[in-house]
């Protein structure tokens, strides 16, 4: 007999879609060692596995990786990206009451496959290990701090919570302590889109830039493989800006510098996703974001509802 979480994720496959389980069963299961996959692919430093599934998964999840790579460059063909969030957007999201069903704009999430943003049962939510952290020969946090991705929705995180030893399921207010304990360290709040998770939002993750391997590879590439969106913001210096620099040393995407003849900040606006990390570091109030067409629209639950 069938364990009742994968049962559940079992039948929420339509006929047509029954070969999505499969994968979703291998990434959910197995989310430490597919992070561990995707960071050895990219010749980024890992940590040996505490737990390794066994050769059979292991050949499994390279050829998963493989096929997010050959369709990660286009637009068209991506199968797994994610959308950037300003604190705000990703407090709403998880702090829905009602079921919600949204086929995301593609001005807001823009990708042809899996931007739908459905929730039947919102509060069903899981938090687990950052899996990029975990794998990180040094993390940037310390053991009791690597509890930072949240899996959104019912059958997704009644199957982690069952079936994968480094998560659990949490309540809404665990959730926002969550964001909230990410946002104070600067990390950026990334909701994730896949394919194999009936084309719909299945995580926010809470990143940062020197062991999250999305974060780093973004960084690295200069935006040229386009699997991440900008939160549809970008920061604007103000007349308060002193030029202290701490918005330069905070920003996750490299895109501020100080300029030292005006003696304040500059933002790369190219560069910029919108995360607003850098508004909330500065004290003097002197870099804020602002909403910027460039920049998509954000995923904003206030303002989808009124599509």
């Amino acid at each position: 007999m069938l364990d009742k979480s994968v049962d559940d994720l079992f039948n929420f496959y339509s006929p047509e879609d029954k070969q999505d389980f499969f994968v979703a069963y291998l990434y959910l299961k197995h989310m430490d060692h597919f992070a561990y996959t995707v960071l050895r692919t990219l010749g980024m430093p890992t940590a040996e596995p505490r737990n390794h599934p066994g050769p059979s998964v292991d050949a499994m999840l390279r050829s998963y990786v493989k096929q997010i790579a050959m369709l990660a460059p286009g637009r068209d063909t991506n199968i797994y990206h994610g959308k950037v969030m300003k604190h705000e957007d990703a407090r709403k999201l998880v702090s829905l009451n009602v079921p919600v069903s949204h086929r995301v704009p593609e001005r807001v999430v823009p990708f042809k496959i899996a931007r739908d943003v459905i929730l039947e049962n919102p509060g069903a939510m899981a938090v687990g290990i950052c899996a990029c952290r975990q794998n990180q020969p040094k993390p940037c946090v310390s053991e009791s701090d690597m509890e930072a991705c949240l899996i959104m929705g019912d059958p997704f995180a009644s199957f982690i919570a069952a079936n994968n030893p480094r998560f659990r399921k949490c309540t809404k207010d665990e959730a926002i302590a969550v964001l909230e304990k990410a946002h104070a360290r600067g990390d950026v709040h990334t909701a994730y889109f896949k394919k194999e998770m009936g084309n719909r939002l299945m995580a926010i993750c809470n990143c940062c830039s020197c062991c999250c391997m999305g974060m780093v590879m973004w960084n690295r590439l200069k935006g040229a493989v386009p699997f991440l969106a900008p939160s549809g913001y970008a920061a604007e210096v103000t007349e308060d800006c002193t030029g202290c620099g701490v918005c330069g040393d905070i920003c996750p995407f490299n895109a501020i510098t100080i300029d030292e003849g005006a003696g304040r900040a500059a933002v790369d606006h190219a560069a910029c996703m919108g995360c607003g990390v850098c508004q909330d570091s500065c004290r003097a109030g002197g870099i804020l974001l602002r909403k910027d067409p460039a920049k998509g629209e954000p995923l904003d639950m206030d303002l989808l509802g009124k599509d």
